[in-house]
């Protein structure tokens, strides 16, 4: 597996491949890779004649310093563990790759789908997400782009900055990877005590509830209320659990028929964070 390091390399390696006229399957992630992200590049590598995976630790994304500071940083293991899976390249580029000026944010219309939820919650974060995203895509130059649908409102915001920037590159969801327990994978259940891991699984189970309840209410806020409830004797702390239309991601006053609906959900185990999300209709 060839390892580039910085802007130069990868930009050399793309021209050689397009030159050559392959498809390039591109998988970003921050690291700390588990069996969700080698699902992604499996799915690529199967897709495309060459796959590359991207590991860097966005700043801009991230609004709580701490939380940058705290996220698990495996660059050894993870490329080792691309090795495994076959993946052709993986591209670890330095901040000055990426932000060459400085972490400024490039101006991005996301039609409203950055304000809701982790937008909310978390002010500043997608537009951090686009534009690293973009500026990937710009030095990757990919045929296919790879992205979990553990954050599936993330899935949502890139397909739209795609679109409004009239991007060459189809956008590919891959359904969300579970431990045994049903809890979501993901890079920070590393820092989970093995009791919160345990206590954790009311993210899955608070979702399949909300399932089940859509059979019998036509309300999405009645059902969100009676989830919340199962929070109140919990050790995890809710954040948030909303029920939203897949497209707008915006709540309904009731469900439509031809529609599809999504339960998310955001809460701390301990101060670690955890997002979940279902189809539910």
């Amino acid at each position: 597996m060839l390892v580039l390091k910085n802007k130069q390399e990868v930009t050399d390696f793309i021209q050689s491949l397009k030159y050559k006229g392959l498809t390039i399957g591109f998988v970003p992630t921050m690291g700390a890779l588990h069996s969700g992200h080698l699902s992604l590049i499996k799915k690529s590598i199967e897709d495309n004649q060459y796959t590359i995976c991207s590991i860097f630790v966005n700043p801009t994304q991230f609004n709580n310093l701490m939380d940058l500071e705290k996220y698990p940083r495996t660059e050894d293991s993870d490329i080792e563990k691309l090795n495994a899976v076959g993946c052709d390249a993986v591209y670890l580029p330095k901040i000055e790759d990426i932000y060459p000026k400085g972490t400024e944010i490039d101006p991005i219309d996301l039609k409203g789908l950055n304000s809701v939820m982790e937008g909310a919650s978390r002010p500043g974060h997608f537009e951090g997400v686009a534009t690293v995203v973009k500026r990937l895509f710009l030095q990757t130059q990919p045929t296919n782009a790879y992205f979990g649908e553990k954050d599936f409102q993330q899935l949502q915001v890139i397909k739209q900055m795609v679109k409004d920037l009239n991007l060459p590159i189809n956008i590919i969801g891959i359904p969300i990877k579970r431990e045994e327990n049903g809890l979501a994978m993901s890079s920070r259940n590393i820092r989970l005590s093995q009791d919160y891991i345990n206590k954790s699984t009311i993210l899955y189970k608070s979702l399949i509830q909300a399932k089940e309840l859509v059979k019998c209410h036509n309300n999405p806020k009645e059902i969100t209320q009676i989830i919340k409830k199962l929070f109140n004797n919990s050790d995890l702390k809710l954040e948030y659990f909303n029920i939203a239309d897949e497209e707008s991601l915006l709540t309904p006053e009731e469900f439509l028929q031809g529609t599809h609906y999504r339960a998310f959900i955001a809460a701390y185990a301990g101060d670690v964070r955890l997002i979940d999300n279902l189809r539910i209709l």
